[in-house]
Parts: structure tokens; sequence; C-alpha cells
């Protein structure tokens, strides 16, 4: 049976116990920790939202890979050298903002140099296809999938379609890059996600909005993975 991971998402956090949460999330059996960074342009809900410092703030309370994800429309190769003094296993910057242009393969280039993994995020109505020639310098896809909610669901249908042609794409091209899906995913509304072939799965408020119940908050996060990965081998 396939293991679909967890990344633990600090959006939806109490900062002033950070380190605490962190430490319960991967006592709990998250995957990941999946720290956030937005300026004032990309994500501007949550303007000026975490960064590296928060990664700095967290490393020593847990073994778990860190991965910093940056709603942000500039980097810099000081940045990533900053991401990865902090700490992180791995930088995840938007495609919109970064593809086709020469700064980019520096970004992945010192981002390898400095032992990190380097993904690439996009939103369900950016085009699939923008991944296709990338996809070799890289080591995730990332899926933001909430939006303007359609009913009964906390993500868009139109996702759908997009994580089968993404999978499609990583099966025939890099086997081995990782497809995260993140946003408005709860244990029931994921098994549509899991069956188009997502290999990590994003949850903020399903892990921390009740810290006492942390440890079973995420049991129930991974039962529905679990039933939801069995339907794939039936």
């Amino acid at each position: 049976m396939k293991k679909v991971k967890i990344a633990a998402g600090l959006a939806h956090v109490n900062y002033g116990i950070l380190g605490d949460l962190v430490e319960k999330a991967s006592q709990a059996g998250v995957d990941y920790i999946h720290a956030e960074a937005a300026d004032m342009h990309v994500l501007t809900n949550e303007a000026l939202m975490g960064g590296f410092r928060d990664v700095m703030g967290i490393r020593d309370r847990t073994e778990l890979p860190i991965e910093l994800h940056c709603y942000i429309n500039t980097c810099s190769l000081k940045f990533i050298d900053q991401v990865a003094d902090a700490g992180a296993n791995m930088i995840i910057l938007p495609i919109d903002h970064f593809l086709g242009g020469a700064p980019l393969a520096f970004f992945i280039k010192r981002a390898r140099e400095r032992g990190m993994k380097f993904g690439l995020f996009s939103n369900c109505i950016t085009p699939a296809f923008f991944f296709e020639e990338v996809i070799y310098w890289i080591d995730r896809i990332h899926v933001v999938t909430h939006g303007v909610e359609d009913k009964y669901y906390g993500w868009r249908r139109s996702v759908v379609p997009m994580i089968e042609k993404l999978r499609k794409m990583i099966d025939e091209k890099k086997p081995e890059v990782e497809l995260a899906c993140d946003g408005g995913i709860l244990p029931e509304n994921l098994e549509p996600l899991v069956l188009a072939g997502a290999d990590v799965l994003e949850f903020s408020r399903p892990i921390f909005e009740n810290v006492e119940t942390m440890a079973e908050n995420v049991r129930v996060i991974r039962s529905a993975l679990d039933n939801a990965s069995r339907k794939i081998e039936s």
C-alpha cells in the first residue's frame, strides 16, 4: 500500500508556542514540517508571514525534514543561503514568478550546493505543462489547491485533473519527484487527491486547531489516507 506523507503546515498555529507545537506534531507521527513565508504580494491575506527565522527557531525541536514554502515574487542567492543556514531541508518557490528565467537555475544550483532539496509550486489554475522541462531539476511539484470553494469541497475540483496530469508527467519523466497538495484539505475530502496520485498532503488546521487532541487528529488523517490508498490497489 502506498504511504501518502503528511506535512504539518504552520500557517494556522499559535506562534507563541511554535516550538512546542512542532515537537508535539513530530511525536504524533507527521512526516514533514511545512513552514511558510509570504511577502506583501503573492499571499496578501497572510502578508509578511513566517520565513527563515521560523525555521531557525524550530530546527532543534524536530528531527523531521523542514520545508519552507515561499509565497514570494523575488528571490536571491542570499535568501537561499539564509534558508539553508536556518536548517531547512527543502525550499519551495512559485513557478509562476520564476519559470524561464536564468535566476531559477542559479537558485536551484545554490540550494543543491547547500544540501537542500528544491520544489516549485503552482496554484490549481496554473497550466500543468509549466513543469514539463524544469521537472528534471527539481524534487517536488507542489500544488496549492485552495481558492474559491466548490460546494462540499475546501479545494477546487479542477485540481483533480491537474494532479492526474502531473502524476503522469512525473511517472514518465522523473519518478522520484514528489507530488504534493496543499490547502483546504481535510480527512473527509482528501480521497480524490490520493486517487489522483498525490504523494504528500499538507494539513494545518486539521492538525493544530485543537492542540489537546493533536495525536488523535494525526491518527484520523493517517487513517483516511490509508483508506484512500487501499482503493488504488483494489
